[in-house]
């Protein structure tokens, strides 16, 4: 535990500044995180990111991750992000026809949805970010996730009973899961006297409740990916936290819905 407060603190005070200032450095972040990200899936079943698929699968996710305020950078040479994905996948089948299918089908498709899983996620991070109340947004959703884990472990510790689905996530109840909603919403609505969320209290409660929900199936969606290849976290760099992967799974689901609702 000590060792997770130490790493969390350390993160928030180079992560915090970075949300704050936005802007070019934002942008630079996320691309690391995300690309650290795309390694940490890869390598779960063992495709190396210094390798053919490997560098595909990382130009692909980075023009994934171009800003739509930025989207002149492509739109310039005449393809679109969907031509350009088509085009890794024909790069991708090609591959396994000269690896005489050592590089199989089955990883191609683990590769492609690997940069969806990653790239759709923090590609709406930084959209979030760079809309108007962007910032504001940002902070709600951390908060929501935030508070959804932290409701879910004490009180599913203090009575939770009945096991949500012990075979991807033996320690996660029921009742925890939805006591991380009710404490979820019971943030929401405060932070909507400090915050301008632009939702009257029960559209909050609704979009603040579905997030929650969401949050935790992008928990359990990266667990149960962990518990296929049979590894404990998806990286090491995050002593007491594991990887990337394992920070950022709830926002990887939460961010892109937070657009989908049509909030911003």
């Amino acid at each position: 535990m000590k060792q997770r407060i130490i790493t969390a603190i350390i993160a928030a005070a180079v992560f915090l500044p970075i949300i704050l200032f936005g802007k070019t450095p934002f942008t630079i972040l996320m691309y690391l995180i995300a690309s650290i990200s795309l390694y940490e899936a890869l390598k779960m079943r063992n495709l190396a990111i210094f390798s053919i698929p490997g560098i595909i699968s990382l130009a692909l996710l980075w023009v994934f991750l171009i800003p739509s305020q930025h989207i002149d950078l492509i739109a310039n040479i005449g393809y679109s992000k969907i031509e350009i994905t088509l085009l890794a996948v024909l790069l991708f089948l090609t591959y396994t026809v000269i690896t005489k299918n050592r590089f199989t089908f089955d990883d191609v498709s683990f590769a492609i949805l690997s940069i969806l899983y990653v790239g759709i996620g923090f590609y709406y991070f930084i959209e979030t970010r760079f809309n108007v109340n962007g910032l504001g947004f940002v902070f709600y959703a951390l908060f929501i996730i935030w508070s959804t884990d932290s409701g879910a472990y004490f009180i599913g510790r203090a009575i939770g009973k009945k096991k949500l689905w012990p075979d991807i996530s033996p320690n996660k109840t029921v009742e925890g899961f939805i006591g991380g909603v009710v404490c979820a919403i019971v943030i929401g609505i405060i932070m909507s006297f400090f915050t301008d969320l632009n939702m009257s209290i029960p559209k909050l409660i609704i979009v603040t409740a579905v997030l929650s929900v969401f949050g935790q199936i992008g928990d359990l969606v990266e667990s149960a990916l962990k518990r296929h290849y049979q590894v404990k976290d998806s990286g090491q760099l995050l002593p007491g936290h594991g990887g990337m992967l394992d920070r950022f799974d709830s926002l990887l689901f939460v961010l892109p819905l937070l657009h989908f609702l049509n909030v911003l």
